[in-house]
């Protein structure tokens, strides 16, 4: 009989639940947790954390997330890999040490350094992955850029007897590869032959499974009237895989736990972000998923296998940003009679003052909540007579200029309209001032250029 790891899904963005994964630990007999905290955008955000606070810039919900888990983890013997460091993992895993020496508690967390390209950027120039426009465009404006590790640090991590392992920007699916690759003794720099490629893409097609924790168990399912039927999402499980040395995983979650794995639910999230299913690449394997067999075995349990691989790309993936400007929202509401009407008057008013004076903006969005707003242009208007009786019609605008002083007056452009402008409006929300935006500059360089300055270190609490 093969030797089999099992592996739970953590989080699956900077604030996601974690309380699911107490159920993984508890009843889910896993010896790994991936959690992945850091959406496409989650930098951005964590940038904005970091300007404030230079000791921050990773994602905060890591300390209490673990100050609940790592009770159970140790009584369970389950180890956690995590990318909550972010912009910062070494100042993530100094304040979880702090957090855990005020308990008494002691653990290995190992900490991976080295996606952070941007002192280096300028020499490599890279430019933009999708309309190839130039870096010096952006070059002055960029406050962060980080590649997309693979799983070779975090196995480095786990080989030296890590507990927790904390890295900054790593491929997602890459948090669940390195378990598998370290427990199993898979090939990987060197992985050349169909054996060896085949089994990490097996493993990356798991980490893919699992990085988007309650959607891979049918919360988020789209399917039309099928969502209804998973059961009891407000306990949900989260997925966990059952991996054997050839690379087959079963697909299951805890028992007791609410949710559903099945054909339906697993082949969502198998294609969720996959532009070219041939070709997924990802630091370690380009995953090809066309023949990969997916088995409903019933009661939660869903067999992947059939996945193949090709050998890794010669570049990284960087996710760089600069910034690009300002925004300023306002949001509020007409009532019925005429409620769209008004709402159309109003939105001329703000043009016509943006107009009268000349203030400089890029943009000027507009949309109705609960009209338009989820399906933008997809999301046709009801027809003027149903829009004449609406109850009452709400409206978003949103400024993008260069200008701060603009962004951060143009909330003023709206009280006067409470007493001058059209009747029965309510509901003014602003957000009193500007927020500044960052532009995202996806890119490729070398890998061997990011990888020489990658870094583990294993600290003791």
């Amino acid at each position: 009989m093969q030797r089999k790891v099992r592996i739970g899904a953590g989080l699956g963005f900077y604030g996601d639940a974690w309380e699911p994964v107490v159920a993984s630990i508890e009843r889910g007999e896993v010896q790994y947790i991936a959690s992945d905290h850091l959406a496409e955008l989650t930098l951005a955000i964590l940038q904005k954390d970091r300007q404030r606070d230079p000791s921050h810039g990773y994602a905060r919900d890591v300390l209490p997330m673990l100050m609940r888990l790592w009770p159970l983890m140790q009584k369970h013997r389950v180890r956690l890999v995590c990318n909550a460091g972010g912009l910062n993992p070494t100042g993530a895993a100094t304040a979880l040490r702090a957090a855990f020496a005020a308990k008494g508690w002691q653990a290995r967390i190992a900490v991976v350094t080295g996606d952070d390209v941007l002192p280096h950027l300028s020499k490599l120039s890279p430019p933009h992955l999708f309309n190839g426009d130039g870096f010096e465009a952006v070059r002055e404006r960029m406050v962060f850029a980080n590649a997309y590790l693979g799983a070779r640090p975090i196995v480095s991590a786990l080989q030296q007897g890590a507990e927790i392992v904390i890295t900054g920007r790593v491929a997602d699916a890459a948090l669940s590869l390195a378990p598998l690759v370290h427990e199993f003794g898979w090939r990987l720099e060197d992985a050349s032959t169909p054996f060896d490629l085949d089994r990490l893409a097996q493993g990356l097609a798991v980490g893919h499974l699992l990085e988007c924790s309650g959607q891979g168990s049918g919360g988020n399912f789209g399917s039309q009237q099928a969502w209804k039927a998973i059961p009891d999402l407000a306990h949900i499980g989260y997925p966990i895989a059952e991996v054997t040395q050839d690379g087959a995983a079963l697909i299951t979650k805890a028992p007791g736990t609410g949710g559903r794995i099945n054909f339906d639910t697993v082949r969502q999230q198998l294609l969720y972000e996959v532009h070219d299913p041939h070709q997924y690449f990802s630091p370690d394997v380009v995953l090809d998923l066309s023949r990969v067999q997916l088995d409903d075995l019933g009661q939660d349990r869903v067999r992947l296998t059939g996945a193949r691989g090709h050998a890794r790309p010669a570049q990284l993936k960087v996710v760089g940003g600069y910034r690009d400007g300002y925004k300023a929202e306002v949001t509020w509401g007409f009532s019925w009679p005429d409620a769209y009407d008004k709402a159309l008057v109003a939105i001329e008013m703000v043009k016509s003052q943006l107009a009268d004076k000349r203030l400089p903006h890029e943009a000027l969005f507009v949309e109705f909540p609960g009209l338009n707003s989820a399906h933008g242009p997809l999301a046709p208007l009801p027809p003027p007579e149903a829009l004449a009786e609406l109850n009452e019609v709400w409206v978003r605008m949103v400024l993008r200029t260069r200008d701060k002083t603009v962004a951060d007056n143009f909330g003023r452009l709206f009280p006067w309209m409470a007493l001058s402008g059209p009747a029965y409006t309510c509901g003014f929300q602003g957000r009193g001032g500007s927020t500044e935006l960052l532009g995202i500059w996806p890119a490729l360089v070398d890998r061997q250029a990011v990888e020489a300055q990658i870094r583990v270190e294993v600290l003791t609490t």
